[in-house]
């Protein structure tokens, strides 16, 4: 399957100019790039579509090229944005090169082969480029008129008082000309004849087209390739958790809580998700579909998306321990087996109570988890009793008695005990000095 026809079924694909599904059938391997921004040190879900249009193509055997913006994350792409963002300086952006480069590196080979990615930084060809150059050589060639006419710009221009849209800087009206120029520079040193990326990014492909052509005095002759934005079946953005952004960097968001995103997917978005970040084939995605049918609360489609991303980005021993912690809540899985950072993602949303350790030694489990806890768990002892009494009440996962002591408790990592009480309710006590 060619590329127009894979990302098509997957339902990808949004727009291309004219003639970009010929060039990619008839030259090959051809080379296309996509930017990324490198403003933060990690990409996230968002640019997780982006990075499969990369992997697609290098699979119909051409070559990906990613595009770090050293220079244009200096200043900032107004494409979607109602607010100039925060500059970085070059040593963070450096930084973040790196991060996303070994990010990248899970998805698409790096190698010497006629279809090998490459990373490049646009920071190095604009660094040495002067102004009064810059406005000579490529400025000249697009006029006022054609860069105003783009949406990104027409939609800050004069600011929006309903919208909080503060108008535009120079800076970020000339963002478009300088991505533009990028596509120039990759198609002189390394042939890219295709710029692909979302679909709000078009206005800026298509002046990095025109300037070539431009610029090449109507012999150069490139394409845009453009992916459907992820958004959830009600419309909205598709991409951040209760907790905000949801990261490729297991130290920002942790493999825990990833695995949890994407097995939380809701059942009316799931069917388009699992085509779009992993590489399962149609034929196995339908089989996935009709078992999902079948028993929709067993979470088929959601189980094997999640697999298959937690397992790209973060390796199979991090799905593994993610998928054990998963199942701490529902009876399965060791407490014990968790570091801390995963107890506190599992039970992130139960409440949390800080109990002295001398608490521990001076009451029974009835004074623990009554008086101790300030009612949090049990309002008075008479209740804690009764249900400990009934076998309701577990203290890290061990049924606990009437008469038992605080102190015979084993605890978690040496400070927390995890209380349980009937078959959901549960509670994280942390143990204090």
């Amino acid at each position: 399957m060619n590329l127009i026809d894979e990302l098509r079924w997957r339902g990808m694909f949004h727009d291309m100019m004219p003639g970009t599904d010929e060039h990619l059938l008839n030259n090959g391997p051809v080379t296309g790039y996509i930017g990324f921004d490198p403003t933060a040190p990690s990409l996230h879900i968002g640019n997780l579509a982006t990075i499969m249009l990369l992997v697609h193509l290098q699979r119909a055997g051409h070559r990906p090229v990613a595009l770090v913006g050293g220079a244009t994350g200096m200043i900032g792409d107004p494409s979607g944005k109602s607010a100039e963002r925060n500059l970085l300086d070059e040593e963070a952006l450096r930084r973040n090169q790196a991060g996303i480069r070994a990010q990248l590196e899970k998805f698409i080979a790096f190698n010497d082969s006629p279809t090998g990615a490459v990373v490049v930084n646009n920071y190095d060809w604009f660094k040495e480029f002067g102004f009064l150059q810059f406005l000579r050589e490529v400025g000249k060639h697009l006029t006022v008129n054609y860069m105003m006419a783009k949406d990104s710009v027409k939609r800050r221009i004069g600011g929006n008082e309903d919208t909080g849209a503060e108008g535009i800087s120079y800076t970020e009206f000339s963002y478009q000309l300088l991505q533009g120029y990028d596509f120039f520079h990759l198609y002189k040193t390394l042939g890219t004849t295709l710029q692909m990326g979302a679909s709000d990014q078009w206005g800026n492909i298509t002046t990095g087209t025109e300037l070539i052509r431009r610029m090449t005095g109507g012999e150069g002759k490139a394409y845009a390739l453009t992916g459907q934005l992820i958004t959830k079946a009600d419309g909205t953005k598709y991409g951040k958790s209760e907790t905000g952004t949801v990261w490729l960097d297991g130290s920002m968001t942790s493999p825990y809580q990833f695995y949890q995103f994407f097995l939380n997917a809701a059942d009316a978005d799931v069917p388009r998700l699992i085509r779009v970040f992993t590489l399962l084939s149609k034929e196995e995605i339908e089989v996935l579909e009709a078992e999902h049918a079948q028993a929709p609360h067993l979470r088929t489609l959601q189980k094997a998306l999640a697999k298959d991303v937690t397992i790209r980005v973060h390796g199979e021993a991090a799905y593994e321990a993610a998928l054990s912690a998963s199942q701490v809540l529902f009876g399965g899985g060791e407490l014990t087996s968790l570091d801390e950072a995963t107890l506190l993602d599992v039970f992130a949303g139960v409440p949390h109570v800080e109990v002295p350790r001398a608490t521990l030694t001076e009451q029974g489990v009835i004074g623990l988890l009554s008086e101790a806890t300030g009612g949090t768990i049990f309002p008075s002892k008479g209740e804690a009793r009764k249900m400990i009494q009934g076998g309701g009440v577990s203290l890290n996962r061990e049924k606990v008695t009437a008469e038992q002591q605080a102190a015979e408790v084993p605890l978690l990592l040496d400070k927390y005990i995890v209380a349980q009480k009937g078959k959901k309710n549960y509670y994280l006590l942390k143990v204090t000095d």
